[in-house]
Parts: structure tokens; C-alpha cells; sequence
């Protein structure tokens, strides 16, 4: 259709379009931007920033439908839209302080979708901000229509953007209408997914309470009731177990300690039998003298000056496996659990039995 057989304004009003478009493209490269760069600040994982600039046709078509309620090509609120894309429901809330510290909101047009009832709606619950770009937050000499100019974000979580996808393909996209027996089982699945949706950040809150109470746990010393898993082990790590047993190896030589991350032993300690977290403590209480033997005899009489944190662990492990009769099968066994299978472990399990078979602590 040309542009000259629409009505005036409608063509007044895409002339305005064209001659602000340049400064739509720059706003569709500045706000995601700093959308990112503010969520990461915050410490705020979203799945996805993205932004579209309405086409002259689709413009065109909202236009011919409505175009007298616009004064001004400015009133079309959705030229410039950005679609933010959360994994939990509740990160949406989080999203919405970051537009409102960012942007001025136009709460008049502003819309709250979440709060549809009907069952077949899950998709499209998302949560619409008109907002526009205050001039103490950025402002362009170039382009000083951006200020202006307001812009619409969706936010909506994960499932809820697939389901619109999938819903708009299957239910529209054909422009025939599907039969309504296709409709009830659209509607049973989007009641399906939205119950998903509440389930992930339900469980993502018991999670995070469970964390809480493992590192309350940890800092009161009962350590004989925290079973033995990874969010156990972070919290137990985060208070230096093993560190007076390596300050204690380190002065042998007067050497310096290099941090290094210790969560691989999670998996040899589980290998090993252990449950608790008061199962390692134990560990260390009954394995320490025999730990230290094995650290002198094995750089006690070298100029080693640096030493791995991971020096501490591992000899207590060296410790109990050949108290246990785990003999170079075992030690192999661990360097295996440790670093992955490797010949080279078996020769490290050969040094290590014939280092410590004289210490005093295997004859104890």
C-alpha cells in the first residue's frame, strides 16, 4: 500500500517515524546495555536483554486501526521495545527496582498482566513498563529527542516467553481458528507450566532458607548433623578446617601457603564412606599428628618454599586410607578420585607406601 493513500495524520505521523527512527536504533543499543550492566552490578542473572524496533508495516497497521488517538508519534509508547527474560518468577520483582531506579515509569501506562485470571493466559502474564530515559541518567547532544521518546520492557520468566511462542505458533499463526478441544489442552498445559514456573522458585527459596540454616549449623559447631553434600561442604570450607593442620605442615620449611579450591575432595570424601560433616572434623582430629608425620618426611629434609592448601586434606586422606589397609590399591584409588585416572597415579602410589611404611604412625 503506499503511503500516500492514508489518511494525513496517519501520514504526518509516520513521517515523524522516519525522521526519528536513527534515534530509536540508538536508544535499542543504549538501553539493553545498561540494563546489562546495571544487572550485573546488582548481582542479577537473567536469562536474556533483547529489543525490537517496531517496522514501518507494523506501525503502519497500528496506525490505521488507532492512529487518531496519537497526537504525536511520540504517544506510541512501543516503537522501541525490550524484552527482559527472567529464570524465576520472583527475579521479575528484582527487574522492576532496577527499571524504577534506572527510568522514569509511566505507571498511567504501565500494565500488570500477571494479574489475568484465565486459565489459557499463562504466556502473556507478563509484566509491561512504559518508561523513558531521565536526562540525570543519560543524555545524548546528538540525539536530544531520546529523552523524550518513552520505550516499552516486558519482563516475563522463562517458560512464560516459550509458552507464548508456542501458543502464538500453534494457536494463531495459521489465522484459522482451532478447535476447541485443542484449546482445552493448550489451556491444561499452560496450567501445567505455570504451576513449573511457581514450583522453581519455590524450590529455589527452600534452597537458599536450607543454605542459611547449613551455615548457621556450621558456625555453632554441629557439625555430626549436616549431611555431606556440596552446599554442606562450601559452608564448611568457608571456615578453614584444614588450615591450622597446613600452618603447622608450612612451618616445616617456613613456606608460604597457595590457596588453591578444594571442592574435588567433596567426592573422595563421599567415595570414603563419610556422611557428616562431623565425619571430616573427626578426620581431622584423629588423622592430624599422622598428617604432619607424613608432610616431614616428605619435605622436611627440601627447600620447597610454597605449598598447595590442598597438602593438608590430602595427607589426612593418605593417612586414613593406609590405617585402613588401603595400601597403593587405595592411595592409587584416591590420586584416581582426586586428578582422574591416570598411569601416573599408580607411581605416585608406589612412592607414597614406600615413604610412609616406616613412620611412626603406622605402627600405632
Amino acid at each position: 500500500m503506499n503511503e500516500t493513500t492514508f489518511d494525513p495524520h496517519v501520514q504526518e505521523l509516520l513521517t515523524q517515524y522516519h525522521q526519528l527512527l536513527p534515534v530509536y536504533e540508538q536508544m535499542g543499543d543504549l538501553v539493553p546495555g545498561m540494563l546489562r550492566n546495571f544487572f550485573a552490578e546488582a548481582g542479577i542473572i537473567v536469562a536474556s536483554v533483547e529489543h525490537r524496533i517496531k517496522t514501518e508495516k507494523s506501525l503502519t497497521g497500528k496506525l490505521q486501526l488507532k492512529g487518531q488517538k496519537y497526537h504525536h508519534i511520540n504517544d506510541v509508547t512501543d516503537i522501541v521495545g525490550i524484552r527482559v527474560i527472567t529464570f524465576y518468577n520472583d527475579d521479575v520483582g528484582k527487574v522492576t527496582s532496577v527499571l524504577e531506579r534506572l527510568f522514569v515509569v509511566d505507571w498511567e501506562n504501565s500494565i500488570d498482566k500477571r494479574k489475568a485470571l484465565e486459565i489459557d493466559s499463562f504466556g502473556y502474564l507478563s509484566l509491561h513498563y512504559i518508561c523513558s530515559i531521565p536526562t540525570e541518567t543519560y543524555t545524548d547532544p546528538k540525539y536530544p529527542e531520546m529523552n523524550e521518546i518513552r520505550f516499552e520492557v516486558q519482563m516475563r520468566t522463562v517458560l512464560q516467553h516459550a509458552w507464548a511462542n508456542m501458543n502464538h505458533d500453534t494457536g494463531y499463526k495459521s489465522g484459522v481458528e482451532i478447535p476447541r478441544v485443542y484449546k482445552r489442552n493448550l489451556s491444561r498445559l499452560a496450567g501445567m507450566l505455570e504451576l513449573v514456573d511457581d514450583e522453581f522458585s519455590r524450590i529455589r527459596h527452600e534452597l537458599a532458607d536450607y543454605r542459611r540454616q547449613v551455615q548457621k549449623l556450621v558456625a555453632s559447631g554441629n557439625l555430626s548433623e549436616i549431611p555431606l553434600d556440596g552446599d554442606a561442604f562450601k559452608s564448611y570450607l568457608e571456615i578453614g578446617p584444614f588450615d591450622g593442620l597446613m600452618r603447622r605442615i608450612a612451618s616445616i620449611n617456613q613456606a608460604e601457603i597457595q590457596p588453591v579450591n578444594l571442592s574435588p575432595f567433596l567426592n573422595l570424601f563421599l567415595a570414603m564412606g563419610f556422611k557428616t560433616l562431623g565425619d571430616i572434623d573427626a578426620l581431622i582430629k584423629n588423622y592430624y599428628d599422622a598428617a604432619y608425620q607424613i608432610a616431614c618426611y616428605q619435605i622436611g629434609l627440601t627447600d620447597i618454599d610454597i605449598l598447595s592448601s590442598s597438602v593438608a586434606p590430602q595427607n589426612l586422606c593418605t593417612a586414613y586410607i593406609l590405617k585402613k589397609g588401603g595400601g597403593r590399591v587405595g592411595l592409587k584409588w584416591m590420586f584416581d578420585t582426586l586428578n582422574g585416572p591416570s598411569e601416573a597415579n599408580e607411581i605416585l602410589a608406589d612412592m607414597l607406601e614406600e615413604q610412609t611404611k616406616d613412620l611412626a604412625f603406622m605402627n600405632q
